[in-house]
């Protein structure tokens, strides 16, 4: 088990979820933790080596303002960022979703990630080193299992993890991505209710009931808890994986084999 002592690591989404489950990992592995989210931390965590940015990330010149923040709290040595907040839609199809949502979830699980990674990048290249995850889905690789506008920001993201991973390959730096199945979490709450698509959602429902099949009671059953998926973070951020870079690790219990 790879420690991460003295290793600075920005983490976005940190309130909750996964990101406070990588965030909890982190620490316990001694790494230097710089979490970030709208939200408010709650947590009781050791304030000597956490430190809490809260901010929306959409907004101008934020992923620079944090990333440079981070520097000034730790210094000027980045060693990992994990891209980890994000939105889901209401699964809009093409023809019903609306505009605001469209530029909303783009915004939040694409734009924002390709910034902080712009961010973080002149750091990596100068120490020659740094891990960069992005918390991409089971519909980065699927057109059946979301709406229009989270299917496109996902598979934007895990293009992008891709061309980062190889136009850095030769500077140190690794860029990979994990592709959570139904996890429980509270990304629930941040669909726009107003815009759900019922007909677009039952187009898709039996593709996601092969992976959450519902009990007596009609709810989903999902095992596939935050901590599954911040384990698998944290292993692509360690020097275990050193070698590991323009990967799409599924952490799905095989829904992703069909």
């Amino acid at each position: 088990m790879s420690s991460f002592e003295n290793k600075v690591v920005i983490i976005t989404g940190c309130s909750s979820g996964i990101g406070l489950a990588t965030t909890q990992i982190l620490l316990a592995r001694k790494a230097k933790v710089f979490g970030i989210d709208i939200s408010p931390f709650k947590q009781e965590v050791d304030s000597a080596t956490f430190t809490f940015h809260q901010v929306d990330l959409t907004k101008r010149n934020a992923a620079d303002e944090a990333v440079a923040a981070c520097v000034q709290k730790y210094g000027p040595k980045i060693d990992v960022l994990a891209n980890v907040a994000g939105v889901m839609d209401a699964f809009g199809s093409a023809d019903t979703v609306k505009e605001s949502e469209w530029e909303r979830v783009l915004s939040i699980n694409l734009t924002v990630p390709v910034r902080l990674m712009a961010a973080v990048l002149p750091s990596m290249k100068e120490h020659k080193g740094g891990a960069i995850v992005n918390v991409a889905s089971k519909a980065a690789l699927s057109g059946a299992v979301a709406g229009v506008a989270y299917t496109a920001s996902k598979h934007g993201l895990v293009g992008a993890t891709k061309n980062v991973a190889w136009r850095f390959h030769n500077e140190g730096i690794r860029c990979n991505a994990v592709l959570p199945g139904g996890v429980a979490t509270n990304i629930q709450t941040s669909i726009q209710r107003e815009n759900w698509d019922m007909p677009a959602y039952m187009a898709s429902s039996d593709v996601i009931g092969l992976h959450t099949p519902r009990d007596a009671q009609g709810v989903p059953q999902v095992d596939i808890s935050p901590e599954d998926v911040a384990n698998a973070i944290v292993f692509l951020a360690s020097d275990e994986a050193k070698k590991v870079n323009g990967v799409l690790m599924p952490v799905d219990n095989a829904w992703s084999a069909i």
